[in-house]
Order: structure tokens, then sequence, then C-alpha cells
């Protein structure tokens, strides 16, 4: 009798063991299915954040640029090449910040260059340019990423070849100190430079972006305008390291009325900026000197 008791609590016994196991399994399998459920939903919002972030970091987009009395220039701009510099661009033009610039830095047989607010290389664009909601002090000039082999960047294989458009930057290390590399190399803002010709020695040292794919006898048109020679600004923000004195400056204005992006109308990102170099602050890094007491 004693046996059959024990028997039939044992039996008890191993079925509540039983159940116990098959809930906490379950509970662990819902667990896991609700973590990965979690993971999921997770990766796909990365992925949409991504898209979202902007169109303009991958593939290739038009943009258009109508000079003034010379007619219309199209371009295709490479994102996979240069993200940041095609998205900085991109976001420029739909802010309407080209428009009624002009190319104020003209060179045969080399490239016209455009885009600066100041009309004579030595400008930046400021950080509401972009759209971005400052004013003030916090309304600061910015700059971006040299995306080049020489600053690290290695994605970018385009080639300076006759119509591929560019970034101009300035070069600090001519000007004040040759261990100023790499905010030269960061120091590209607004302006830009269409190739008239080939010149593979800019290859590697400055960003080019896209190509022009229609308009290059207007291109051409414009490298043959009449010149003066202007001594340059030391800051200015130049696509060659060529002497203080050349001869580039057109004579008459040459306007550009408008550029366009096609936007598919998305509204895009900003790009990921750098504050500019300035000179006053290096100096009194460097030598311990404020400049800024003397200025006021």
């Amino acid at each position: 009798m004693n046996k059959k008791i024990i028997i039939s609590v044992l039996v008890v016994i191993l079925i509540i063991l039983a159940i116990s196991v098959y809930f906490i399994t379950k509970k662990g399998t819902n667990s896991n299915e609700k973590q990965n459920v979690q993971e999921n939903a997770q990766a796909e919002q990365k992925e949409e954040n991504k898209e979202e972030k902007s169109m303009y970091s991958t593939g290739k987009h038009h943009a258009q640029i109508v000079i003034k009395n010379y007619g219309t220039i199209s371009l295709e701009l490479d994102a996979d090449m240069a993200p940041i510099t095609v998205e900085n661009f991109a976001n420029l033009v739909n802010k309407g910040f080209y428009d009624g610039l002009t190319f104020h830095r003209i060179i045969a047989g080399f490239m016209i260059q455009g885009g600066d607010a100041n009309g004579d290389g030595s400008g930046s664009p400021k950080l509401s340019d972009l759209g971005l909601d400052v004013s003030g002090d916090n309304d600061k000039s910015y700059c971006i990423k040299g995306e080049f082999l020489s600053n690290g960047y290695n994605k970018n294989t385009l080639k300076h070849k006759e119509g591929v458009i560019s970034m101009a930057r300035a070069d600090y290390t001519q000007t004040y100190s040759k261990s100023l590399t790499t905010e030269s190399y960061n120091s590209a803002g607004s302006q830009f430079f269409i190739m008239t010709a080939d010149n593979a020695s800019l290859d590697g040292y400055y960003a080019p972006f896209g190509k022009v794919i229609e308009g290059m006898d207007i291109v051409h048109k414009i490298e043959k305008v009449e010149v003066k020679e202007k001594e340059s600004t030391s800051s200015s923000s130049d696509s060659s390291s060529s002497e203080q004195k050349e001869k580039s400056t057109p004579v008459n204005d040459v306007i550009i009325s408008k550029v366009s992006v096609e936007t598919y109308g998305v509204d895009y990102g900003k790009p990921e900026t750098l504050d500019t170099w300035n000179y006053n602050d290096w100096v009194y890094k460097t030598y311990g000197i404020n400049l800024n007491q003397y200025q006021q």
C-alpha cells in the first residue's frame, strides 16, 4: 500500500515537472520571438532612417546651370563617388544660394570657377544657406570634408577630365604654413569649377563630383571671355596653387541666373559640415598672439 502511494506521488511530481518545463520553454520561446520582432523592427527603422537622411547620399542626380546670355549647362552628379559634396551642392542649390552669383575666375585651357557669394574667391557659405534655423553668432561659415585620396578618402575615382565639375578649396600651406595641409584639404564650401581640358595634376587633391552631359559648347564659350589681372586674396578658395597674380577675372560679369537639381518633391537631409579655418585663432594657438584685440 505504501509502495503504491509512493509511486502515485512520484507520478504526480513528474507530471508537475513536465507541465512546468512546458510553460518555461513556451515563455522562453515567446520571449525570443518578441526579441526577434523587436530587433527586426529596429533594423527596419535604421534602414528607413538611412533612406530618409538624403537621397543624394547615393546614385546619380541631374542638375542644370543657366548662365545669363550664354545658355544652360546640364550636369550629372555622382553621389556614389562624393556623397557629402553632392549633398552640400544640392542643398545650396535648393535654397537658391547660387542664383545671381558669377563665374569669377576663368582660365582658358584649364577651368571656369564660380559659386562664391563675395564674387572674388574669398567667401564661404553660412549654415543658414543650407536652410538651417540659425541666426546671429550661431550662423557661422562652414566647410565640408574633401572627398579625395590625399585626404584619406579612397572611394572617389573620378578624374579631372574635360567637363568634370569639382570643388574649389583654399591652399593655406602656401600662404601661411605647410602644417595646414588638413585645413586646406577640408576648406571647400560652395565654390566649384568645371574643367575645360584634362588636368591630371588635380586628381587626388580636389573633389570631383560629376560631369557635364550637355552644354560643353557653352563652357568653352565662357572660357574665351576677356579677362583681366587681379591680385588674389590670401584666403581665396582657388582651384589651383598658382601665383598670387593671374589674369583670370572676367572683364564683364558671367552671371549664373539659376541652378536647379531634380528633387522629385523630396526634402533632403543636410550634409555633415565642419568649422572653417580661422587665421586669428591659428595665430593665437601657434604664437600666443591675440590679433582680435588689435582689430576691435
